[in-house]
This record gives C-alpha cells, sequence and structure tokens, in this order.
C-alpha cells in the first residue's frame, strides 16, 4: 500500500493580510474513502479540519512572515467549536476558509469555514503555535507545497 500524505487543498484561491480561501475537490479516489465508509463514502470530519488546519496555518504562517518572522511553521494546538453540519462526498466540491482572529510571534488564532454548494458543512476555531524551521529541506519542501496551493507549480518549474 502507498503511503498516504494528507495534503487536502487542491488550490488556494486567494491568501490576503487577514483572510484566505481555498477549495478541495472531494474524489471518490481520495484515500479515505477505502474504508471510510464502504458503500456510503464520507470524507471524515477530522480531515476536513484537517484541510481547515492547512489553510489556516498558510495564513497565519504569512502573517507573521508580514511582520519580519521568517521560517516558522505553524504547528495546530488548539481546536475549539468544531461543528459538522454536512457530509462531504465524492463529487462535492469544498470552499474552505480561513480568517485571522489574532497573530503574534508565539501563535496565532484562525476560524474557518467549510462550504458545499453555499451550505454551511463544518466550522471551527483553530489555534496554532509556531515552530522555527532550521532544516533547509524542509523549508524547501514547505515552500514547494504551498507554491502548488497557490499557483499549481512551484517556482523553480
Amino acid at each position: 500500500m502507498a503511503p498516504v500524505r494528507y495534503l487536502l487543498l487542491d488550490r488556494i484561491t486567494s491568501l490576503e493580510a487577514e483572510r484566505a480561501t481555498a477549495i478541495k475537490a472531494v474524489s471518490l479516489a481520495d484515500d479515505m474513502f477505502v474504508d471510510h465508509f464502504p458503500g456510503h463514502p464520507v470524507m471524515p470530519g477530522a480531515l476536513i479540519v484537517e484541510a481547515l488546519a492547512q489553510l489556516g496555518g498558510v495564513l497565519a504562517e504569512a502573517a507573521v512572515r508580514e511582520r519580519g518572522h521568517r521560517d516558522l511553521h505553524a504547528l495546530l494546538t488548539i481546536i475549539n467549536k468544531a461543528k459538522f453540519r454536512r457530509m462531504a462526498r465524492p463529487g462535492d466540491r469544498m470552499e474552505l476558509e480561513t480568517k485571522l482572529v489574532s497573530v503574534s510571534e508565539d501563535g496565532a488564532l484562525v476560524r474557518g469555514t467549510s462550504t458545499i454548494d453555499g451550505a454551511l458543512a463544518a466550522e471551527a476555531e483553530l489555534g496554532f503555535a509556531f515552530a522555527k524551521i532550521e532544516s533547509q529541506k524542509l523549508i524547501a519542501r514547505r515552500r514547494e507545497i504551498v507554491d502548488v496551493w497557490l499557483h499549481g507549480t512551484t517556482r523553480d518549474a
């Protein structure tokens, strides 16, 4: 079996000072549907929160970078007020949005929502701590992932 990588954003559609949006096309080809659930595929709520956390982390990192702090990685530390209102199924186009509530050099707080066909599917408040990345390999890999999410390609391509 191939390793599962949970990069759950297909594309970041906007990254502004205090807000970011992205899309996730939920596909039956996604690894999660092998076991969740046979005959009734539903995207696990924990992975919807993870998609929001990935987008919120990019937003938090961009905000702290604007304040002159480089090579910090946002680590999810808190999930509050998570609510799931609609199931995400193969064929759905999930639209994600995160809004910055607060940020400092120590961490950030964002509010995230996920909608499907304009209807609220999930929401959560997410807290992040920042960790300094020392490894040039990890810094390059993180930049590569974010470049693909933002531009569909890496800067070197």
